[in-house]
């Protein structure tokens, strides 16, 4: 007898600069839709599977970020293929064991609508689990980064964090954040596009260049 192969059907990968792809969906919350956050910003994420270590540590680790997004008007919204019941029921037991209550939404994503959408799960996967795929969208619901993990990875809570901090700073001031930068620290401005802004940037007190094309300016 033949083995059937299986095969998840997802949608595209949606991109940065696209416009995130609209939901319904009932969470922990209750039913929620993507525009419910108009005007706010979102971290969407998803996780493989409820009662796992991975994302055990992983959720506790979102709940201590929460508040430092909120901060940054910032919402988080996780997801996984498990019912709603499932998540409760993992929910309290993180609460009992690691003293720690989730404050955010969980989508109970059993039809995979939402996972397909964003191109959580992965075409070569032979389960339903969902990846730990990281979507940040802004106010105007535009993706503006996602980053996929493998499984046995967790991911850094403060990257998540920081990643948001670099992109509302830049839509504040109109710069770039160079590697490794960090909120309070000096960002990038755009290179001149003439010899005499060249020359004129270099001789500029309020940029700290080392060169004509790397120039940096404190945010303030």
């Amino acid at each position: 007898m033949e083995q059937q192969e299986h095969h998840v059907e997802v949608n595209g990968l949606p991109r940065i600069g696209e416009q995130a792809p609209d939901f319904q969906a009932k969470t922990t919350q209750g039913d929620i839709s993507l525009r419910d956050y108009q005007g706010k910003w979102v971290v969407l994420f998803s996780h493989p599977s409820d009662f796992t270590p991975v994302c055990t540590s992983e959720f506790v680790a979102f709940q201590e970020v929460y508040q430092q997004l909120r901060a940054l008007d910032t919402e988080l919204i996780g997801l996984s293929v498990d019912s709603v019941s499932s998540h409760i029921a993992w929910l309290r037991n993180i609460e009992a064991n690691f003293q720690t209550t989730i404050e955010f939404p969980i989508i109970a994503d059993l039809d995979q609508k939402v996972a397909t959408k964003y191109g959580m799960i992965m075409p070569e996967s032979t389960g339903t689990e969902t990846s730990r795929a990281v979507f940040v969208i802004d106010e105007k619901q535009t993706i503006r980064a996602l980053i996929y993990y493998p499984l046995t990875t967790g991911r850094n809570m403060n990257e998540i964090v920081r990643l948001v901090e670099a992109l509302r700073t830049t839509d504040e001031y109109g710069v770039s954040t160079p590697a490794n930068w960090q909120s309070g620290d000096k960002a990038l401005v755009k290179p001149p596009q003439t010899k005499q802004e060249a020359n004129e940037r270099m001789n500029d007190q309020d940029y700290d260049c080392v060169d004509w094309y790397y120039c940096q300016k404190e945010m303030k």
